[in-house]
């Protein structure tokens, strides 16, 4: 981009801290920024020093662009960090992991029976032949199982590779053979939305596909007839005695004694795959130390957490918020986590509502995309629960917009919790940009700050730093101009991934080469007259309509600020005269009728909020957005809708179909 992104939308509230959420805040000292951004190696060293080390490190960081080492020579064991250490003091008899499935069980476990359950998982996959620097897959639903399993690769130090579950066959298998995983981890079937998802089928295809170094399947029963959740016509399929073991018969037998392996700060601990432009998916390493470090402080300080809190997020550990936010760092903090199977509209649209008000959850974690579906579904639901015991919100995975972070904080927060809207990546490992509860007026749509100790700054098209003049006039009282450009880092973190699985190459030219001092994110980012960043989605996500720079962020916010509007989807389509023209696809709001005059409307809205040069050329009304199965709205696909080309991969959408009637309406609007 040639120069500055636009920032058109400007958003003029703010809400600050109260007193009360003050006065109780593990963090409420704003000068501890200046303190880490004088020093940051100190800064993260201090964090690392509350970990448990078997031997500490010897250099804090070594740091040869665009590899970083931290806490080097120092040895730890997540999992000792998580639940041993948890479970050898006052903590142990705390419950650690609250479990609810979709049918409705729920289970609970303290930190001493978690430490039990990890440990004989441990054991068993030791008796499966499974050793420090294996490789194992995991592809289960959303069950406490699944947080287990990962903590006993960690014990033992074999790395996990963790695929969503709503993955396809051949997605797996692409994993399975990038990691060369010796064992996968599966259950017999999972619950959504009162079906069972085929778990143990989907490896069979899987592996039928090729896998060579898979040596054993290990069998969670989660829906068959010694399910927890049974149903009776449910039916397993296939089953390979040779190479197929049921947890059953293996993990109830195991010894409890399993001492945690020392592992090098800088050991692979996981993989996680992300998409990547090729459409080959990314194997993100991240390695024991500096991630543990990561997550571990930006929970405690981001989420304010308290030794009586029941923290909620609503991610799979398919995804790095399940990881990050779950299971590393919460449970590192000796915090109690809420884990949901199943979707949020079953059996009624109040589900999320219900497990808060059945368990008091203190603190709820969740999507843009979900608050804007709690949105639409209307605000009945989450009135008729007691949601009182929340005290903090937050926001994860996308940009939000402001009207939505509004209805976010008056219907679920009561107009009482902070939110901490955060914005950082699979790459990343922990949040990079967020408020600190204590500390930092939020505002409607802004991630605010970069946590401390992280140098989160705005590069132009030619690599200019734009951000740090910017600070430098706020500094000195002055008001500047919002500035847009590229969201680069500039200084190493201790969760930073360490690079792509088998593939530095591609690490370098993916995130280094961008910039030649400078992590580049791929994001579009705005800075605000008072230092704020607000998030304008990806490079690629950015139009230039008419020579000018328009985050389609910005586009749909406003379209989302208009009461008919539910969800929208902006996207720059080629334009002969002004080089892209936008398009936005919008999910109507229960109770509104749609026609010629509402789309008029919605257009004249656009330029309204944000100038003309941002009204829309098309709207086209949607019963659904595509969307992978994480939520992120495919706007790749929307583009080749909205340019009449081939529709491409969607191996990764919730409903395929759903793009073949975007395309059918928009095909029908052009004749």
């Amino acid at each position: 981009m040639s120069e500055t992104i636009q920032t058109l939308l400007q958003e003029e509230r703010a809400f600050p801290p109260s007193p009360e959420f003050i006065a109780q805040a593990n963090m409420a000292d704003a000068s501890i920024y200046d303190e880490a951004t004088k020093d940051p190696v100190a800064f993260w060293e201090r964090w690392a020093h509350e970990l448990d080390w078997f031997q500490p490190w010897t250099k804090t960081l070594e740091w040869r662009l665009p590899d970083a080492k931290w806490f080097i020579g120092g040895k730890l064991n997540a999992c000792y960090n998580c639940v041993d250490r948890q479970a050898a003091g006052p903590r142990a008899d705390k419950v650690a992991i609250i479990g609810e499935g979709e049918p409705g069980d729920v289970r609970t476990w303290t930190f001493r029976e978690l430490k039990d359950e990890v440990s004989r998982i441990a054991n068993g996959l030791k008796e499966l032949g499974v050793r420090k620097g294996d490789r194992v897959c995991i592809y289960m639903p959303m069950i406490p199982e699944l947080a287990m399993a990962m903590l006993a690769c960690a014990r033992i130090g074999a790395a996990h590779s963790v695929v969503f579950g709503g993955f396809s066959a051949e997605s797996l298998y692409d994993r399975i053979n990038d990691a060369k995983a010796n064992i996968v981890i599966t259950s017999d079937g999972g619950w959504r939305r009162g079906h069972v998802v085929p778990l143990k089928a989907m490896v069979d295809e899987a592996l039928d596909l090729g896998c060579p170094t898979i040596e054993k399947v290990l069998v969670h029963t989660r829906v068959g007839p010694a399910g927890v959740a049974a149903t009776p016509a449910y039916h397993e399929g296939a089953w390979d005695e040779g190479r197929d073991v049921r947890w059953d018969d293996l993990i109830p037998r195991q010894s409890t004694d399993c001492p945690c392996e020392p592992m090098d700060s800088e050991d692979l601990l996981f993989i996680l795959y992300t998409s990547g432009s090729t459409g080959k998916p990314k194997g993100i390493v991240h390695t024991t130390g500096g991630y543990l470090t990561g997550t571990y402080a930006t929970f405690q300080w981001i989420f304010d957490i308290k030794e009586d809190d029941i923290h909620f997020c609503t991610a799979d550990c398919g995804w790095v918020t399940g990881h990050s936010y779950i299971v590393y760092g919460p449970l590192a903090n000796g915090a109690t986590v809420l884990v949901y199977e199943g979707a949020p509209d079953t059996p009624d649209k109040d589900r999320f509502w219900q497990i808060i008000d059945r368990h008091k959850a203190t603190i709820l974690y969740t999507a843009p995309t979900a608050i804007r579906a709690f949105m639409k579904w209307g605000d009945q639901y989450p009135a008729r629960c007691d949601m009182s015991s929340l005290r903090l919100l937050g926001s994860v995975g996308e940009p939000i917009n402001p009207e939505a972070w509004m209805w976010y904080q008056k219907h679920i927060g009561r107009d009482r919790c902070p939110i901490v809207d955060t914005w950082w990546q699979t790459e990343t490992g922990a949040i990079m940009i967020s408020p600190l509860p204590g500390i930092t007026a939020t505002k409607p749509g802004s991630a605010t700050r970069p946590f401390p100790g992280i140098q989160a700054r705005i590069f132009n098209d030619e690599g200019r730093d734009l951000s740090t003049p910017h600070y430098q006039l706020i500094a000195q009282g002055k008001k500047p101009a919002p500035i847009g450009g590229y969201l680069v880092v500039t200084h190493p973190w201790p969760s930073m991934m360490r690079g792509i699985f088998g593939d530095h190459d591609r690490y370098v030219k993916t995130y280094w080469s961008r910039f030649s001092e400078a992590y580049f994110t791929g994001d579009g980012a705005k800075v605000d007259t008072d230092g704020y960043f607000w998030l304008l989605g990806r490079v690629d996500d950015i139009m230039l309509v008419a020579g000018h720079n328009i985050s389609t962020m910005e586009v749909e916010s406003a379209l989302v600020d208009h009461p008919a509007v539910a969800e929208a989807a902006v996207i720059g389509k080629t334009h002969d005269l002004k080089g892209q023209a936008i398009a936005a696809f919008v999910i109507i709001r229960g109770g509104h009728t749609y026609d010629d005059h509402l789309i008029e409307e919605l257009k004249a809205h656009v330029a309204k909020k944000i100038g003309a040069i941002a009204r829309p050329d098309d709207i086209i009304i949607a019963a659904e957005l595509p969307k992978t199965r994480s939520g992120k709205i495919m706007r790749r696909l929307l583009r080749d809708v909205a340019e009449g080309r081939a529709l491409g991969d969607t191996t990764t959408l919730a409903d395929p179909s759903v793009v073949a009637t975007l395309k059918d309406k928009y095909e029908a609007l052009e004749s």
